[in-house]
C-alpha cells in the first residue's frame, strides 16, 4: 500500500529557504500546518507563487488583522455535542478535528486549536438528536475530513445513519481525493462500505474539495472514478481565492476537469472573512466576474453551480451584478421564511462580504433588512480599511 508521510513543521521542509522557516513557524503557531508528501511533491518550489504552494505552505499575511475565527457563527447552530442543525432538511455531524492537509483559507481553523471542544468523537448524541427529527433528511459528515477516520469507524457512523428512515443522504465533506487519494484507491473495504450504502433508498455524496486544476492528478482521478463506480454520487466545492484559482482560464480548466469525470461544481464561495484569511481574499464583485468568464468556457452541465456566501443567516446566493447594483438572494436561510428572499444593494467593488453592503436606494427598509436577527459586530468581523 502506498502510505504518505505526514509533515506536521515547516521546518522539516527543505525547500523552504531556512531564513524564512523560522518567519512562517510563527505562523504555524497559530494556524496549524498540516501537509503530506504526496501533496508537497505536487509544488513547484522554483514558483514562488506556485497554486499548490498558496494552498498549504503558511504565510507571514496570514497574521495580519481580518476576519473572525467563527466568522458564519457556527456555534449558534449547534443542537447536541458535535452536531449542528441549521436549514430544516439538513444536519451536520462533525466527527474528526483533523484533514489530510491544513487549507491555509480553512474556514473552521479554530477546530484545530488547542481549545477546540466542538468536534464529538462519539457520534451518539447527535445521532440521537437526528433519529427524534424526521424532517431530517441529509447528514453532512466533516470536521476535518472524515475520511481520516478509519474504515470500521466510518462503517459505525455510516450504517447507523441508514438506520434511520428519514434519512435519505448522506454527504461526506473530504479533500481527501485531492490531499491523498490512495485512502481511496487501496481501501476496498471503504469502497464497499460505500457500495452497500450508496442505494435507491438513498446516496452518498462525497463533496469533493479541489481547488486547483493541478490537484487533478492521475491518482486523483482514479480515486473518483473509483468512487463512482462503487455508486458514489459526487460534487465539487471550492472557495474563489487569490493566487489561487481567482482566474478565469484556471477556473475553467477545473471546472471542465471534473465534470469530464462527472464531478460536476455545487458551490462556489465567496471565501468567508475568517482570521487569517486576508492573503486570500477577493472582493465580491471580482468573484462574480472571473465565476462569470470562466463558465463563458464551459459546457451547460457545469453551469448549474452558484456564488454563494454561507453567512450567518444562510447561503446567499450573488446572482447578479450590474452597473449600478449587487444582486443577492437567499437559497437557503436559517429562517426559512427568508428563503429566496431577494435583495438589492449599492455596487461596491471593495466590498467582501454580506455585511460589507449598502442597502440600494430605491427600496424600502422591509425589502432589505434580515429577518434573522444577527450577532452585534457581525460575529466580531474585522473590517477592511475602506470600510471602518
Amino acid at each position: 500500500m502506498s502510505r504518505v508521510r505526514y509533515v506536521k513543521s515547516v521546518s522539516k521542509i527543505d525547500q523552504i529557504p531556512e531564513e524564512h522557516r523560522a518567519a512562517l513557524a510563527k505562523v504555524s503557531e497559530r494556524y496549524a500546518f498540516r501537509a503530506n508528501d504526496y501533496y508537497l511533491n505536487l509544488i513547484d518550489w522554483d514558483d514562488p507563487d506556485d497554486p499548490i504552494r498558496q494552498i498549504v505552505i503558511p504565510q507571514e499575511a496570514e497574521m495580519e488583522p481580518w476576519g473572525a475565527l467563527d466568522a458564519s457563527n457556527e456555534a449558534d447552530n449547534y443542537v447536541a455535542a458535535g452536531c449542528q442543525h441549521k436549514y430544516t432538511d439538513t444536519a451536520l455531524l462533525l466527527v474528526n478535528e483533523v484533514c489530510g492537509a491544513y487549507c491555509r483559507f480553512c474556514f473552521r481553523k479554530r477546530l484545530f486549536m488547542n481549545d477546540n471542544e466542538e468536534v464529538e468523537f462519539d457520534p451518539k448524541p447527535g445521532l440521537d438528536y437526528i433519529r427524534k427529527n424526521p424532517q431530517i433528511s441529509n447528514v453532512l459528515l466533516t470536521g476535518g475530513d472524515p475520511l481520516l477516520l478509519s474504515t470500521r469507524r466510518l462503517t459505525g457512523i455510516i450504517e447507523e445513519l441508514r438506520k434511520i428512515e428519514h434519512v435519505r443522504i448522506i454527504r461526506i465533506g473530504s479533500k481527501m481525493t485531492a490531499f491523498n487519494p490512495f485512502r481511496i484507491t487501496e481501501d476496498q473495504e471503504l469502497l464497499n462500505l460505500f457500495d452497500r450504502n450508496s442505494t435507491k433508498h438513498g446516496r452518498i455524496y462525497v463533496m469533493n474539495h479541489f481547488n486547483h486544476p493541478r490537484e487533478m492528478t492521475l491518482e486523483a482521478k482514479t480515486a473518483l472514478d473509483m468512487l463512482n463506480k462503487a455508486g458514489v454520487m459526487m460534487v465539487n466545492q471550492t472557495p474563489l481565492l487569490r493566487g489561487i484559482n481567482a482566474d478565469p482560464e484556471v477556473l475553467a480548466e477545473l471546472i471542465n476537469e471534473l465534470s469530464w469525470l462527472g464531478v460536476p461544481p455545487y458551490y462556489f464561495f465567496q471565501c468567508r472573512p475568517t482570521e487569517g484569511n486576508k492573503p486570500y481574499e477577493i472582493p465580491i464583485v471580482e468573484s462574480w466576474t472571473v465565476l462569470n468568464q470562466a463558465m463563458t468556457m464551459v459546457s451547460g452541465l457545469a453551469r448549474r453551480a452558484r456564488l454563494a456566501m454561507s453567512h450567518e443567516s444562510g447561503k446567499v446566493e450573488v446572482p447578479a451584478v450590474t452597473d449600478d447594483i449587487i444582486v443577492c438572494r437567499y437559497h437557503r436561510a436559517k429562517n426559512p421564511s427568508n428563503d429566496g428572499r431577494v435583495m438589492l444593494f449599492r455596487r461596491d467593488d471593495e466590498a467582501y462580504w454580506l455585511d460589507d453592503l449598502v442597502p440600494f436606494e430605491n427600496q424600502k427598509p422591509s425589502d432589505y433588512q434580515y429577518r434573522v436577527p444577527l450577532a452585534e459586530g457581525s460575529a466580531g468581523i474585522v473590517r477592511p480599511e475602506h470600510n471602518k
